[in-house]
């Protein structure tokens, strides 16, 4: 089922959950003991993300340098079968323009259509590690609007052949990326909030958000949009902190503010036990908050944490 028909026949704020894919030489079980204590939950789908590759320069016998490609968790798309196949639960897998030509945009989407997946997550993704700035593959999408592209063509049978005849259409349900506090690129949030308009007008499904701990900041940017006439629903991302060092990695990283209250409580605790437990609170009222208003899904980045999101959501559902 498409997110977007999960929203339009529920009368209450959905659950749903994001997922990193296992690292190279991990099994699947280390996935399902992850997954397992949150699918007591229902959640409507999971999201499953896709990490680029990435570029290492490894030392040959002659003493020269070979640059090799690496993808250090591989495996969305199957990932997403598997997780369907146990647990019998939509997917949401994530597309990223970076370390993909057109053509293996193709195919990914073609198995995604043949593995019966009715959803993806549109991104451009984040620079490579070794890179200041965001750079496409040669032959490669240079902005989420171009891969959302792609998407909404398949969606009307037109393939990148285009001398091919009697098409098949996918029916791909779409989200796109939203940012309460702005994206780190974008200007200004007026130029945020015009490009996340063209990706709907566009064809884009829904809207999930960056995470936020601010839900002030949430509202503002539900307002904003609005008025900017976007409609499609917005569903806020939501993740939990459990460590001090977190204070100033999540900010470095993601370009967001903690509120001064959460910091405070934060810098009070002598443990990361502590700073888990101060963490669960704010999530949880975060997360009350927000149902209360009207949400239409509470989106969790679990990261790791599957245990942190179970002691929310049993007290959210």
């Amino acid at each position: 089922m498409k997110v977007i028909e999960h929203i339009n026949q529920s009368k209450d704020t959905l659950i749903s959950f994001e997922i990193l894919p296992p690292l190279k030489g991990k099994g699947i079980q280390s996935l399902y003991q992850h997954l397992d204590p949150l699918m007591e939950f229902k959640p409507a789908y999971i999201n499953v993300t896709y990490h680029r590759s990435e570029h290492v320069f490894k030392k040959t016998p002659d003493g020269t340098f070979q640059k090799v490609v690496v993808r250090k968790r591989p495996g969305t798309e199957s990932i997403c079968a598997a997780i369907m196949n146990k647990y019998s639960v939509d997917t949401v897998p994530h597309l990223i323009c970076g370390g993909f030509g057109v053509n293996e945009t193709e195919d990914a989407l073609i198995n995604l259509n043949y593995l019966g997946i009715d959803n993806v997550l549109v991104l451009r993704g984040d620079a490579a590690k070794n890179e200041t700035a965001f750079l496409p593959e040669p032959g490669g999408h240079q902005y989420a609007t171009d891969l959302l592209k792609q998407v909404t063509d398949l969606n009307a049978g037109k393939y990148l052949e285009e001398d091919l005849k009697n098409t098949s259409q996918t029916k791909f349900c779409i989200g796109v990326a939203g940012y309460p506090e702005k994206h780190f690129e974008a200007p200004n949030m007026e130029s945020d909030l015009h490009y996340l308009k063209l990706k709907v007008d566009m064809g884009a499904d829904y809207i999930v958000t960056q995470m936020f701990f601010d839900n002030e900041k949430f509202y503002a940017f539900v307002k904003a949009c609005r008025e900017a006439g976007i409609t499609v629903p917005i569903i806020p991302g939501l993740k939990p902190i459990y460590t001090q060092k977190q204070l100033t990695v999540l900010p470095k990283i993601f370009h967001i503010d903690l509120p001064a209250a959460l910091s405070k409580e934060i810098i009070k605790c002598k443990t990361d036990e502590e700073v888990e437990q101060v963490g669960t609170e704010w999530l949880l009222q975060q997360s009350k908050e927000l149902k209360q208003f009207g949400v239409p899904v509470l989106h969790y980045y679990t990261l790791g944490r599957p245990k942190i999101i179970a002691d929310v959501v049993k007290q959210i559902v």
